[in-house]
């Protein structure tokens, strides 16, 4: 039989006749569990001790801990350099499921029972599991996403309702994503410093609480009702999604807690036990890779375990199908504080039959010694490819303002065609092009409007003179910084767009939208609008505000993409063999020919073929041609003859602002024009 775990069933569980709380703390002396009145929650009715076991964890019973009842908990235990202790202050559970503010500051924990238990009915629905050579990613925050959709009836905009709405739903399914991330929606708060300057935290990059959702993210209605409502809330956005065959990821940040640097707030860890909960040196001080003040210490299990069990929480009783790990690296650092794969939190999310069976997104740096990992993730994981990102970036924007200013654009196309074949020189062939989570934009830095309007970062609205916000844009304003009413800069920031947009949709791996990008939101060069809940940073809905030609455009590239199978392989090939669910990639330059070396990496030569076979294992087979040409002027190309084929439809290309949804046959060999600055996708047609 297996040892019996120690740390199961931490948190509160509640019954008919009362219910008990489990914490763990190893340094405490003593815990005691209050409950409060229904309507004062600064009125203690009920107390009860805790009592430790050999494994330091507390446990009490109480008839008062029925489902609804507020508690805290009061923690006393040694004095010195790295402990907290104060008997005097209440505490929030660590594990507590649903949250409610207290006047003075703090937090009581609110006692829920199992979904199930409380009549949530999931009407059948079930998870969309979509493979992730189909999956593409829309990054979105719960509020902006609908606070302006007046489609939405008023008092769910801004909401998970909101989110779930009719309106919503047809938007997203239209679009022809299939998987929405969603920014933190664990209960946060905003940092003390923000609070004093009168600004919020609209990302939510600050946690409070593992195991609740955010409570003013739930309708006005469900907030008054309490904690089971607005789980009640979310639990049903989910389930909206789901029929409508979407999935929901969380943006999850376990890194750090919004306990902050040693003089922050005490809402929970700190007090509970502040030298087990979090890293320290050797004089007692946070060790803070995370930038934010604190830094949980994963070489811990209880801290292991917190992640686990929130995680198992979400993806069992709330149903979410995946997570994107907020600076993954720190999740990963062992008890010296170093990286490795091979972590036991890592190994242990893969493990776990839960949340193993979830979409594992890592953003794999963070800001201490050795943070940067890309690439270097166990298999099972996909990460934010920053390299992808800032590749694509330069070629299309940096390699054009350089062209435009010393006559050189300064490099090839090739490390283009690395990152556009699946970043095979930064994931392991084991790993597969699907381990890449490929992105030109986020939520965190300029939106793809922006990055072609601005050259530098535009953050005086948030109050830090500037300072915040990468200054590493690989950015281009296209003559002109901001908005401006010359027409030849407009249509040709709009092709950049078009470009970045093709370049991200076509490329093998999981593509990553941000919410927006798809008709051309802006933020006015705001690259770090973290502190801004308002029109600068929701989702504008008005007609006037969106190009529609650009979202017939973006609807259009998904779309190809979902028809494709040859432009999402699901692992690399090898040469010379035949590999299922890779794509055979033959690379040839404007004449036709095979690509040579000088081709690669000649700034000069910077027009290439791409032609991509499936290699079918689950669908149908499919060969795509993908020119692509980065000068600007018009040039001419040959295409490829090649063994099979015996024709091309071109089906899209990037030179006009309005999508061609029929287009003209070619035969190999034939030449053609390719405007400047564009590219061109065809479907191939032969045998294999």
């Amino acid at each position: 039989m297996p040892a019996p775990d120690p740390l199961h069933d931490l948190g509160v569980r509640t019954g008919p006749d009362g219910g008990t709380i489990r914490v763990w703390s190893e340094h405490a002396t003593s815990i005691e569990l209050e409950v409060f009145d229904d309507g004062d929650v600064g009125w203690a009715t009920s107390r009860a001790p805790l009592v430790r076991d050999e494994h330091g964890v507390w446990e009490a019973a109480s008839a008062a801990l029925v489902p609804g009842a507020r508690y805290g908990l009061c923690v006393d235990g040694p004095v010195g350099l790295e402990h907290a202790f104060n008997p005097a202050h209440t505490l929030l559970d660590p594990y507590a499921r649903g949250l409610v503010p207290v006047a003075d500051g703090s937090w009581r924990g609110v006692a829920l029972e199992a979904l199930v238990d409380g009549g949530f009915d999931w009407s059948g629905t079930t998870k969309p599991r979509i493979p992730l050579d189909h999956t593409v990613v829309y990054e979105a925050h719960v509020r902006g996403f609908s606070k302006l959709n007046d489609r939405i009836p008023e008092p769910l905009r801004g909401t998970y309702a909101g989110l779930a709405h009719d309106a919503s739903l047809e938007y997203l399914t239209g679009l022809g994503v299939t998987t929405v991330e969603l920014l933190p929606v664990h209960a946060f708060v905003s940092e003390e410093r923000l609070v004093r300057q009168g600004r919020p935290n609209y990302w939510g990059y600050n946690t409070l609480a593992f195991f609740a959702a955010h409570a003013p993210y739930a309708t006005a209605a469900a907030q008054a009702e309490g904690a089971h409502a607005v789980r009640r809330e979310f639990a049903g956005m989910v389930r909206r999604l789901h029929e409508a065959g979407l999935e929901v990821v969380l943006d999850v940040v376990y890194n750090h807690t919004a306990e902050e640097g040693r003089q922050g707030p005490t809402y929970s860890f700190r007090g509970i036990d502040n030298a087990a909960y979090y890293r320290h040196d050797a004089h007692g001080r946070y060790v803070d890779t995370t930038g934010c003040g604190n830094t949980l210490d994963f070489g811990r299990e209880p801290a292991r375990r917190l992640v686990l069990d929130s995680m198992r929480y979400f993806a069992d009783e709330l149903q979410v199908d995946g997570f994107r790990l907020d600076l993954a690296a720190t999740l990963g650092r062992d008890d010296h504080g170093a990286y490795t794969p091979e972590h036991p939190l890592l190994q242990a999310m893969l493990d776990d039959p839960v949340v193993g069976d979830t979409k594992l997104i890592a953003e794999p740096w963070d800001v201490g010694p050795g943070g940067w990992q890309t690439g270097n993730f166990p298999a099972g994981f996909s990460e934010w490819n920053d390299r992808y990102r800032d590749r694509m970036r330069d070629f299309w924007l940096g390699d054009l303002r350089r062209e435009r200013e010393t006559g050189t654009a300064g490099s090839g196309i090739g490390r283009f065609a690395t990152r556009l074949a699946g970043s095979s020189n930064t994931f392991s062939v084991e790993r597969g092009p699907l381990a890449s989570l490929n992105f030109v934009t986020a939520h965190d830095g300029f939106t793809l409007a922006d990055l072609t309007a601005y050259d530098t970062k535009h953050n005086l609205g948030n109050g830090e003179a500037n300072r915040d916000g990468t200054d590493n844009n690989n950015s281009y304003n296209h003559g002109v910084e901001g908005e401006t009413d010359d027409a030849s800069i407009l249509s040709a920031r709009r092709r950049s767009i078009r470009n970045l947009l093709a370049t991200l949709l076509l490329s093998a791996g999981v593509p990553m939208l941000t919410a927006g990008d798809e008709y051309g939101r802006s933020q006015r060069g705001n690259n770090n609008a973290y502190c801004h809940d308002s029109e600068l940073t929701w989702l504008a809905w008005s007609d006037s505000e969106l190009d529609a030609r650009l979202l017939a455009t973006t609807r259009r590239l998904l779309r190809l993409r979902a028809e494709n199978p040859a432009i999402r392989p699901v692992r690399f090939g090898r040469f010379g063999e035949s590999t299922p669910s890779a794509s055979q990639m033959d690379w040839f330059n404007a004449e036709g020919t095979t690509m040579t070396i000088d081709d690669w990496h000649s700034p000069e030569q910077r027009t290439l073929q791409y032609l991509a076979a499936s290699t079918p294992e689950f669908e149908a087979f499919n060969r795509i041609l993908l020119v692509v040409h980065a000068h600007e002027t018009e040039t001419e190309v040959s295409l490829p003859t090649h063994e099979g084929v015996t024709g091309y439809t071109r089906l899209w290309d990037s030179s006009g602002d309005e999508p061609v949804d029929v287009g003209a046959d070619h035969a190999p060999g034939e030449r053609i024009a390719v405007p400047p600055l564009s590219m061109v996708l065809f479907r191939a047609h032969g045998e294999r």
